[in-house]
């Protein structure tokens, strides 16, 4: 049953619980579906070379999402407050831990995520307004060193105003977010089931049938690994499966993010669990089958040289020849829309709860009348935005890039290091805190977290090793958060004391 905290008035400041089940399962699978499922197939499959391998893949990344939610069901349910994974390592390990994650959620994970959506979500709105492009300038490129520019194209300009319209839509209170987030959940829901009946009842055809699944292990066309190894050996195989993880995995992320809002959860101790979990479990369901739609259209040689990766848009073209481009787009702009908004609701959370512990702006810290931490969306929101303005450079090809998508891919590494230790927190917390109640334990124990580390750190080791430009700069951009550590908690000390992790359990 929900506890009284759960229906205290807004006069002492705190979140209202107007989250139920359903709307916290929509959270979890609006922001795990966003352009990704239709995207990173083909880069998956280039690195594999095999239709069953491919699904493998996907197959690894679903048992690896489905069992980090049952494991940090356990967490969620002993601290049911606002923050998350922040509060997790803060508690198992140090408040440096805790604190190295937020820092890298703020700098990069989370804003650097939104606005790469948001800059997918105007990419394809530029597919049915063509005069919204990112060639398209407002401003042009102007080049603050020999690899990096700032720019504003009508794109950029797109993604900024959808940043901006949903922050200020999640100030005005949690229903209004919440609404949009259940609206766009069921729309991009359906829209994905769409594109799998269309593929397994109306696109399947001999020539992918004969292609995929005539020879369902054979692996082919993929891309050499290195000088000496490719998919094609027994090794060659086990560093892509671990490789393509990147796509996968990432596809399937953000899915804890429903932890960072459990101070506005109905009976948080149980519907927090039951989110991740049940969530995720549609999702992962609904990727697998949307890669066997895939399969069952277009041969995996499509797959893997889909015109710019788009490998739904060749999916539906091939399905309704003229009308498929403009399909994909329409419903790639409904995915990313909820995505943003999910993104942007729950990330602030996490702010939120470091503001309280005076380890982020103070006045983050703070509620407005709508109950909401007004001030940490801002500040997300703000940092999001500028994200979105600058540009990678590259002098030989004279072409621009974006940096979030940089950031983005270093600090994926560093990313599924914080997953693993919350993981271990598991273990961890069993031994330290032995009596601090647990309304629920992770299904599987010790079995399922020991997967999950195992999996996860040899993923990381084939990461580090292989994709060492990638990966390396991830951990810089974490340790750099060590210095800000010491410097905002020594200026901390010497203000009013923070509220205490009890306190705010308590009162949550």
């Amino acid at each position: 049953m929900p506890n009284a905290a759960n229906n205290r008035s807004s006069v002492d400041g705190e979140f209202s619980r107007g989250l139920s089940l359903f709307d916290s399962t929509m959270l979890v699978v609006g922001v795990m579906i966003g352009s990704g499922i239709f995207i990173v197939s083909a880069e998956m499959s280039r690195n594999i070379g095999s239709a069953g391998w491919l699904l493998v893949a996907w197959a690894i990344a679903g048992g690896l999402t489905i069992a980090g939610a049952l494991c940090y069901g356990e967490l969620s349910a002993m601290m049911p407050q606002a923050g998350g994974m922040y509060v997790y390592l803060r508690e198992a390990y140090s408040p440096l831990l805790g604190f190295l994650y937020g820092w890298t959620l703020f700098t990069v994970i989370q804003t650097g995520t939104i606005a790469a959506v948001a800059v997918a979500f105007a990419r394809f709105t530029g597919v049915l307004l063509p005069r919204i492009s990112e060639g398209q300038y407002l401003v042009k490129p102007v080049l603050i060193s020999s690899h990096y520019a700032v720019s504003l194209s009508t794109a950029q300009l797109l993604a900024i105003a959808i940043i901006l319209l949903l922050t200020f839509t999640n100030t005005r209170g949690l229903r209004y977010g919440k609404a949009i987030q259940n609206t766009f959940t069921l729309a991009k829901t359906a829209a994905l089931l769409a594109l799998i009946a269309a593929g397994v009842f109306i696109g399947r055809n001999g020539a992918a049938w004969h292609a995929n699944f005539g020879d369902f292990w054979h692996a082919s066309g993929f891309s050499p690994l290195t000088a000496s190894l490719d998919a094609g050996t027994a090794m060659g195989m086990f560093v892509a499966l671990c490789l393509s993880q990147t796509g996968s995995l990432f596809s399937a992320d953000s899915w804890h993010n429903i932890a960072f809002a459990a101070g506005e959860v109905r009976n948080p101790e149980r519907n927090v669990t039951r989110a991740m979990v049940i969530g995720t479990i549609l999702v992962i369901t609904l990727y697998l089958l949307a890669n066997l739609a895939y399969l069952l259209t277009l041969p995996l040689e499509a797959i893997q040289h889909a015109p710019s990766d788009r490998v739904g848009t060749a999916t539906l073209q091939a399905i309704f020849p003229g009308l498929g481009t403009a399909l994909m787009a329409g419903a790639i702009m409904i995915s990313t829309f909820g995505c943003i908004n999910a993104l942007i609701l729950a990330g602030a959370r996490a702010y939120y709860a470091m503001a309280r512990q005076r380890l982020f702006f103070r006045f983050a810290g703070n509620l407005n009348s709508a109950r909401v931490p007004a001030s940490a969306l801002w500040i997300q929101g703000l940092w999001a935005i500028l994200l979105v303005l600058p540009r990678t450079y590259n002098p030989e090809t004279g072409v621009f890039g974006n940096l979030y998508s940089s950031l983005l891919e270093y600090v994926i590494s560093a990313a599924l290091i914080f997953y693993v230790l919350t993981v271990a927190a598991v273990f961890r917390l069993r031994s330290k805190r032995p009596d601090m109640p647990r309304p629920y334990r992770t299904w599987g124990y010790p079995i399922v977290p020991a997967a999950y580390i195992l999996t996860a750190a040899t993923i990381l080791l084939v990461l580090f090793a292989f994709r060492p430009a990638t990966t390396w700069p991830g951990l810089l951009i974490v340790i750099l958060g060590i210095p800000v550590y010491w410097l905002v908690r020594t200026k901390a000390e010497t203000a009013v004391p923070a509220e205490s992790p009890e306190h705010v359990s308590s009162r949550h």
